[in-house]
């Protein structure tokens, strides 16, 4: 995956943009595009105490509803840290959104003000689909462009 590429046209496309739902359409859309493993690419937002609601996506359905004491997203929301999870069958309390997933990365999406404004969760059908490499680069494009988002 070519990421010097994706963080050039997320700047291009989302400079100066303050809006969540906006940033977070554009984001899933440009990475789900980009990342040849991912069969799932998108928001769960913050909506409410310990609660987790779908936002933009890209591929098939998704869960509606995660709390944060459920599953890889409600880890990477209660915990505030990424979680890799190169199998989902060995995550305790995995919540299978759809029979096909193999692997799973979920990281945390905050403001410049430290606000958790939700998660990004990418799905794959192919075991161990994604590494540190996208853990680091991932959560550094998360953090440049939802510095200023309200």
């Amino acid at each position: 995956m070519d990421y010097d590429q994706l963080d050039q046209t997320i700047e291009a496309l989302c400079h100066g943009e303050q809006d969540t739902v906006a940033l977070m359409a554009t984001v899933a859309c440009e990475i789900h595009h980009a990342h040849p493993l991912s069969d799932w690419t998108g928001f769960y937002r913050v909506t409410g105490p310990e609660l987790l609601k779908i936002g933009p996506y890209q591929g098939a359905h998704g869960c509606l509803v995660i709390p944060f004491s459920r599953g890889v997203c409600g880890a990477a929301a209660r915990t505030g840290r990424i979680q890799l999870v190169p199998d989902v069958e060995a995550f305790p309390d995995h919540i299978a959104c759809s029979s096909t997933t193999r692997s799973e990365i979920v990281l945390p999406v905050r403001n410049g003000e430290g606000w958790l404004l939700g998660v990004l969760d990418l799905d794959s059908n192919t075991p161990a689909a994604f590494t540190e490499e996208d853990a680091a680069r991932l959560q550094a494009l998360l953090d440049r462009t939802f510095r200023d988002a309200v």
